[in-house]
């Protein structure tokens, strides 16, 4: 049983999502968007080329088909986002962000929320946090039996070879743009 004084860390986290989120909502109230049109671009910022798909943006959100699909639309009509059909593949499209996009997501991004937390912080407490939640977020995704979406880089796929990088799975080259986003097929060391 937990001792009422000890802290829970999924309480912590909960609330920093809360808090997170109500900044989020304020500026795209601002700009008159939704909450999921800015998760969407900020998804589509992030992904690499195995992530970069309807079918993976549904999964990282955990919305319906038709949710996301209603979304992309939108953003799509809006100019914010592209719809490619995959050249191998004709029945696979992927999703890249515009720079109508981008400059929406960086007017909306919650940086200077946490630019001043961060001041609050010295730097041996940011290092022990990062496992921390590093930690937290693995076993909250564990639990719920989903996909990791974690750097390509941290993959136990990941291979660095003289010429570059490859992925280990796909056997594929990877850019250092792709090592450096998240991945749908991600598999953690």
């Amino acid at each position: 049983m937990n001792d009422i004084n000890q802290v829970d860390v999924f309480d912590l986290i909960e609330r920093m999502c809360a808090l997170i989120r109500s900044e989020e909502r304020k500026k795209c109230t601002e700009l008159g968007m939704q909450s999921v049109h800015l998760q969407v671009l900020d998804y589509l910022s992030r992904c690499n080329r195995y992530s970069d798909t309807p079918a993976a943006l549904t999964n990282y959100l955990g919305m319906t088909r038709g949710t996301v699909s209603q979304t992309l639309l939108l953003l799509e009509k809006k100019g914010f986002i592209k719809k490619t059909v995959d050249e191998i593949d004709r029945r696979k499209l992927h999703l890249s962000l515009l720079e109508e996009g981008l400059a929406v997501l960086t007017q909306t991004r919650t940086s200077d929320l946490f630019q001043r937390a961060a001041t609050m912080f010295n730097e041996n407490e940011v290092n022990n946090s990062e496992v921390l939640f590093t930690n937290a977020l693995t076993a909250l995704q564990k639990a719920n039996k989903s996909q990791s979406f974690g750097l390509c880089k941290t993959c136990r796929y990941f291979t660095t070879e003289s010429m570059g990088f490859r992925c280990g799975l796909t056997k594929e080259q990877l850019s250092q743009s792709d090592s450096n986003k998240i991945c749908q097929e991600h598999t953690p060391l």
